[in-house]
């Protein structure tokens, strides 16, 4: 127990030279899982007193939040190549997605003329995500900032429109529960619709839109299954360390009485 223990303070300071971090998790593992039938042998298999109760329900979630935390860390990765193709770092999504907000908003204003809301304002940096071009497996360039048009194309307006009342909300930082984009059908369909709809000078606006709503949804995609990853640790650690000094006080109580 006191090995699984130290595994936190061995992650805290990565620079300590005491074997490998692999060798360390592999020992975490083992031993944590062998701990639990020794410990049912040193009790006898009895629970005892209230200490000794809640140290064994606590042991028990230990042990069964470590297990699902494996087997969450066997499938979510593969899980997110498959699905987030183009992801980005966990820290930097929320970034992505206002660059992601402010090309969409230059590719309508460019092509409807000036929006009636403020466009926000385009990184001139590289963007770390990705991005999909309809029918390729390569990421999107990020597109120049493209100035208003004074004289918004013909047919512009259902492109605006859609803009204004889907596109525009679903590039927002939280993304919405309900809507004609949350869900990538959804939105293929939608925008399938919408080229059929407009004249060929809108088509390439329309498709750089479709891709940017595909990043939007990978990058909303990544960000639950990094919680989905990662949010047992919420339970494993704390109960953990609670573990560790119930044990220490149920060794010195049982070598003093």
């Amino acid at each position: 127990m006191i090995y699984a223990g130290v595994l936190g303070l061995r992650r805290k300071v990565p620079t300590w030279r005491l074997g490998r971090a692999t060798t360390w998790m592999k020992g975490h593992l083992w031993l944590g899982l062998l701990s639990f039938p020794l410990i049912w042998l040193h009790a006898g298999f009895h629970l005892g007193g209230p200490l000794t109760l809640i140290l064994m329900v606590l042991f028990t979630v230990v042990v069964l939040s470590g297990i699902f935390g494996v087997v969450l860390q066997q499938f979510v990765p593969r899980l997110m190549m498959v699905e987030v193709p183009y992801e980005t770092i966990y820290e930097q999504i929320d970034s992505v997605v206002a660059q992601l907000a402010a090309e969409a908003a230059a590719l309508v204003a460019s092509a409807c003329g000036p929006l009636p809301v403020t466009e926000p304002a385009m990184s001139e940096g590289p963007r770390g995500g990705g991005g999909l071009l309809a029918g390729q497996l390569t990421p999107r360039p990020t597109p120049r900032p493209l100035p208003p048009s004074a004289e918004p194309l013909p047919g512009s307006k259902m492109l605006k429109d859609l803009y204004l009342t889907d596109i525009q909300t679903f590039l927002g930082t939280n993304l919405p529960r309900d809507g004609r984009l949350v869900t990538p059908a959804h939105a293929k369909l939608l925008f399938q619709q919408l080229r059929m709809s407009l004249l060929p000078p809108l088509q390439d606006t329309v498709n750089q839109l479709e891709a940017i709503c595909e990043e939007r949804w990978q990058l909303a995609r990544q960000k639950r299954l990094h919680h989905l990853l990662h949010g047992w640790l919420l339970v494993h650690v704390p109960l953990s360390a609670a573990l560790l000094v119930l044990a220490v006080a149920h060794a010195v109580i049982a070598l003093r009485y």
